[in-house]
């Protein structure tokens, strides 16, 4: 997990000709928010620990076909206002290593002056070896890319287009590019939004252009009650960037030389990534032939049919209606099963984190555990994908003791987890906590679930912290199921990949609203609402999910 960020000066930007969010109002004229460019690195540095750079480019409009190297490869720490006819591009990048032989630093920087920030994982479309950084390597296929206006691709010259290398990526990202051989500024995020991006539109007021993947706290005003009428949400100074690739090219007005950006938003070139935005199903109303088996009613119950019988997207295709639901299961628990795997995978990075400590000792990927079915299917998936002589963390929050109900079906899984991996070394992390006394904690939330601004979105967003930071308490002597006679000690997780079962719910109709849509609409009305769920998780969930549990200095894997 990395924090990345880019603040655009002196360029005039026409967002005329970009639909940039059919929900949002145009930009609108309010007070500038004011905070340095130290706040933004503060809150870019708890995500990415490891290493913090930043560094400026500058345009001059005078040779606009070129940026001044003495500029490029150092960081300029002049803050004047005026730029004098020049545009000014600051890239600051964060990093949270988890791959790699040597430290990583960002901004990554190469011999033909284009700079990249990158926040993400690269499971597969473009090959990262075993030793290898994901940013780099995406840097190095960025640079042989097309730099044809058109942003189409040279097929006559093999050469892809930034487009298409994008649009190959497997796995969550956020980034920035800048491409110098065509002065443009490339930028998205990936089709489901699991990597935050926030932007500033430029304003009447505020003309800077803002990317970054947190909201500094200093830029919210003094009253941070949600849902007020003089708050955050009449503010809006940050929006959730749709997801998708854009490009801002760099041109020089005839008129007054000075810089103009011309702002696009690109389609994907991948067709399954296509028909994962769409996300129709071929069944929408599940039958028992469908299922392949007469008794698949009987057995799930006629609620669960839709779940567990439709068709299951994978590389090789939609499943045909003749294959039994038992073998549908098993291949939606083989895609959760690989999905663990690439996300838990132990790199070189790790060698350097745990030398000096018993690998016994070591709990290098923790669960966000409730108890819940979606928290048990991937702590159980976690056993089998990591090495049995590492310890598994089991982060579970409770306002009320160990009487919430989280609390209790946390230590009913913990119990039924023990008796399956018995040689495991499991640790439920009891995070306790009263929201009465978390004041300076919930100043600090309200700024990473901006521009998110409901009790709800407070809520969750102060639970996924809390339980992201690992600080609790644990049973010492975990080898016996009954913690009644144990010494309850103090104990911080270390661990830097944390898996996340976010999306279960809207994926699998989890909600009280579905049942209610299915009793309403039937099939098809719970069919239009759990559409509507995945194509909105970007914006309602995923984003702020990703703001609260990254502050930690975690990697937060998505794997439903």
């Amino acid at each position: 997990m990395c924090g990345i960020a880019l603040i655009i000066s002196g360029i005039r930007i026409d967002l005329s000709s970009t639909l940039v969010d059919a929900t949002s109002p145009p930009p609108k004229s309010h007070q500038r928010l004011e905070f340095s460019v130290d706040d933004l690195k503060a809150a870019l540095r708890r995500r990415g620990p490891d290493s913090l750079g930043s560094k400026k480019l500058l345009l001059h409009s005078n040779n606009p076909t070129s940026i001044d190297d003495r500029q490029i490869f150092s960081v300029i720490e002049d803050r004047s206002s005026s730029l004098n006819g020049k545009a000014e591009l600051l890239f600051i990048g964060a990093t949270l290593q988890l791959r790699g032989l040597y430290p990583i630093f960002q901004p990554f920087l190469d011999s033909s002056r284009n700079a990249l920030v990158y926040n993400g994982e690269i499971f597969d479309g473009i090959h990262v070896g075993s030793h290898g950084n994901d940013g780099e390597v995406l840097m190095h296929t960025l640079a042989q890319c097309c730099s044809c206006k058109s942003h189409n691709g040279c097929e006559e010259k093999g050469r892809s287009s930034v487009v298409d290398v994008l649009s190959s990526i497997k796995g969550p990202w956020a980034l920035i590019y800048w491409q110098d051989s065509s002065k443009t500024l490339w930028f998205g995020r990936d089709a489901l939004g699991r990597r935050s991006l926030l932007v500033h539109w430029p304003t009447e007021d505020d003309a800077r252009f803002l990317l970054s993947s947190v909201s500094p706290p200093s830029s919210l005003e003094q009253n941070l009650d949600p849902e007020v009428e003089n708050g955050i949400s009449k503010l809006n100074f940050w929006e959730e960037l749709p997801c998708g690739v854009y490009s801002l090219s760099m041109d020089v007005s005839e008129l007054d030389r000075c810089f103009v950006g011309e702002l696009r938003k690109h389609e994907w070139t991948n067709a399954m990534l296509m028909e994962l935005i769409k996300w129709e199903r071929i069944f929408v109303e599940p039958t028992t032939e469908n299922c392949g088996f007469s008794h698949c009613e009987t057995h799930l119950g006629e609620h669960n049919i839709h779940s567990a019988c439709s068709d299951i997207i994978s590389e090789s295709g939609p499943i045909p209606a003749s294959v039994p639901c038992s073998m549908s299961v098993q291949r939606v628990l083989n895609a959760l099963r690989k999905s663990v795997m690439q996300r838990s995978s132990l790199h070189t990075i790790f060698q350097a984190v745990i030398c000096g400590r018993r690998q016994e000792e070591i709990a290098p990927v923790a669960v966000l555990f409730s108890g819940g079915l979606d928290s048990m299917i991937l702590a159980a998936l976690l056993n089998e994908c990591l090495d049995p002589s590492y310890e598994i963390d089991l982060l579970n929050v409770s306002f009320d003791g160990q009487f919430a109900p989280d609390r209790i079906s946390a230590k009913a899984g913990l119990k039924e987890l023990r008796g399956i991996a018995p040689l495991r070394r499991w640790k439920l992390v009891e995070i306790d906590s009263d929201l009465s006394n978390l004041t300076s904690e919930t100043k600090h939330v309200m700024s990473l679930i901006n521009p998110a601004n409901t009790y709800m979105d407070l809520n969750i967003g102060i639970a996924l912290w809390l339980a992201a930071g690992g600080d609790g308490w644990v049973y010492e002597g975990v080898t016996s199921s009954n913690d009644v006679d144990q010494q309850r000690v103090k104990y911080i997780s270390k661990s830097r990949i944390i898996l996340v079962g976010s999306g279960a719910d809207e994926q699998c109709a989890g909600y009280g609203r579905h049942r209610t849509k299915y009793k309403h609409g039937s099939w098809v009305g719970l069919d239009e609402e759990m559409k509507l769920d995945m194509q909105r998780i970007w914006k309602r969930n995923l984003g702020r999910d990703d703001r609260c549990c990254a502050d930690n200095g975690k990697e937060v894997c998505l794997t439903s």
